[in-house]
């Protein structure tokens, strides 16, 4: 029932609000104007009827004392005094009633004078209203756009529209700086230094395939043969003294792995 009852005050409320519209005010108001003359219009038109009809009558009486004042003058002219004086009894009747209806048509003309100048008025202002009504309305049109206009400017954000940007940025910021921390942790650590000597051995076991390669095809000359030491000058008659410890055995040339160790150490010293 709530909701019923809300719905229908928003109906009546939405009612209202375009009752009280400017353009229908204005447009109720310009009807009420012209109205208002039309009636006006209306009551002068029965008053210079009335007029008129005056003017008739007051015609008509004139025209009747005229005749009567005529008989007079004839019945006179005939030696008759009696009905002479008879139609000057009823012309003076009849002057009367001309008076009465004489000022009562200059009372009425007047009126009706006035009424035209008062007609006349009101249909200027009727239409000075309506053209300042059609201004309104022009007015109220403008004002709704600017409004429509400040509405739509108002759902505008021009300050914050590059806030998303600079918080990507911040983020990236953030784990590019994580990661590097992150390697630097992991470059000190025991198994950091580990993986690195096992990449650098690994670059080195490749360089000395690569430098076999390069010496069975041809395109680097063959290291020279090691020459084995005299070992009979080392050795003293009876037995002499013993071979140094760490020495290859007699009789054999410097071993694979002394070779690889040369090599390694020709490396290191290149790479320093």
């Amino acid at each position: 029932m709530n909701r019923f009852f809300n719905w229908i005050k928003a109906l009546f409320n939405r009612g209202m609000d375009r009752v009280e519209s400017p353009d229908i005010m204005l447009d109720q108001a310009r009807r009420d104007m012209q109205g208002a003359l039309i009636a006006n219009r209306e009551k002068a038109v029965q008053a210079i009827t009335q007029k008129n009809r005056l003017q008739g009558m007051l015609d008509e009486s004139q025209k009747k004392s005229a005749e009567l004042e005529a008989r007079a003058t004839m019945a006179l002219k005939q030696g008759d005094r009696d009905l002479a004086t008879q139609f000057m009894r009823e012309k003076m009747n009849n002057d009367a009633s001309v008076t009465t209806l004489k000022q009562s048509y200059e009372s009425a003309a007047a009126t009706v004078d006035q009424v035209k100048v008062a007609i006349k008025r009101q249909e200027e202002e009727v239409r000075k209203k309506t053209a300042e009504a059609l201004a309104l309305k022009a007015q109220w049109k403008q004002a709704q756009i600017q409004n429509s206009i400040s509405k739509a400017l108002d759902g505008l954000t021009f300050e914050n529209q590059f806030e998303g940007f600079g918080a990507a940025q911040e983020k990236i910021r953030e784990a590019q700086s994580e990661a590097s921390a992150r390697q630097e942790m992991f470059g000190s650590s025991l198994q950091g230094k580990i993986l690195t000597m096992d990449d650098k051995a690994r670059d080195l076991e490749a360089e000395s395939e690569l430098d076999k390669l390069e010496e069975r095809l041809g395109l680097r000359p063959a290291p020279a043969p090691t020459v084995a030491p005299d070992l009979t000058q080392s050795v003293g008659v009876g037995g002499g003294t013993p071979a140094a410890p760490g020495a290859p055995a007699a009789g054999v040339s410097a071993s694979e792995a002394e070779k690889q160790l040369e090599e390694l150490e020709k490396r290191l010293n290149s790479n320093q």
